[in-house]
């Protein structure tokens, strides 16, 4: 599938019909996504961090690129990368080597990874902006809005951000961990798709859709369900031969008829001097 057809999943879709793409964070889950039936997968940073053995945000660009590319290659499905804020590559060299992975799209943060605070928004839309400038049609440009992760809770701020994105040229815009009591509004003032994470526990993914989300995308945690299950796994006695008690790391209980003293000796059995 090429970008066209990965930006034409994005329109005309009923409302409550989100298009829901998966997170692979290595080939073994992008091909588990694939034979499920997705049509298209987004792979999340945390989740490939966690997979290389780094801090969300530490991962070096050139292992999340190998590690994407690996990804692109083992699917015969579209793939949108997170490359985070960009790495701080020239919008050249980041589109080149987004490209040169495969990947037909990619997620474009506006929290500045040195400080850890909001980039200005005008200036991060003149950077989007050259970023489109050099891809032409060639990606799908997902900008996330990071206001609502940073402290601010004035929607109208993460709407000015999105529609400068917007006119910057990005398809999609990422309002992270808005509310979805605020959804409503977002689709109200905004042009395009909206990309929506749900919480775990949280509002389903139909509901999402109805409330204004056109695309679900999960960040960490499918990975994090994923692990869970390997904990289970490793914790299973039917497969390590562990009992339950050893597998959990409680100590054994004593023999019957025997008692063990905290430094682990038993006892002397002589009868007590009168």
């Amino acid at each position: 599938m090429t970008v066209t057809a990965f930006r034409a999943l994005h329109h005309d879709r009923a409302p409550g019909d989100a298009l829901v793409l998966p997170g692979p964070w290595d080939a073994g889950s992008a091909r588990a996504f694939t034979e499920a039936g997705f049509p298209a997968l987004a792979t999340p940073s945390a989740g490939v961090a966690a997979a290389l053995g780094y801090e969300d945000g530490h991962t070096p660009a050139d292992e999340m690129f190998a590690a994407v590319a690996r990804i692109v290659r083992s699917v015969d499905v579209p793939v949108s990368a997170d490359v985070e804020s960009g790495y701080g590559l020239p919008p050249k060299e980041l589109v080149a080597r987004i490209l040169d992975t495969g990947a037909v799209g990619c997620n474009l943060e506006d929290s500045d990874s040195a400080t850890q605070g909001l980039k200005d928004p005008r200036f991060h839309a003149d950077w989007l902006a050259e970023v489109r400038a050099e891809a032409g049609d060639q990606l799908f440009i997902n900008a996330r809005v990071d206001s609502f992760i940073r402290g601010v809770s004035d929607p109208e701020e993460v709407i000015t951000r999105a529609r400068l994105y917007v006119a910057a040229g990005a398809d999609c815009v990422f309002p992270i961990a808005v509310p979805p009591e605020r959804l409503p509004l977002l689709r109200a003032e905004l042009e395009g798709p909206i990309n929506v994470v749900p919480m775990p526990g949280g509002v389903p993914v139909a509901e999402l859709g109805a409330l204004g989300a056109t695309r679900i995308t999960f960040g960490p945690f499918l990975h994090g369900r994923a692990m869970a299950a390997v904990g289970e796994i490793a914790r299973d006695p039917r497969l390590t031969g562990r009992s339950a008690r050893a597998a959990s790391g409680m100590p054994s209980a004593p023999s019957k008829g025997r008692t063990v003293t905290s430094s682990g000796a038993r006892p002397s059995t002589s009868p007590r001097s009168p």
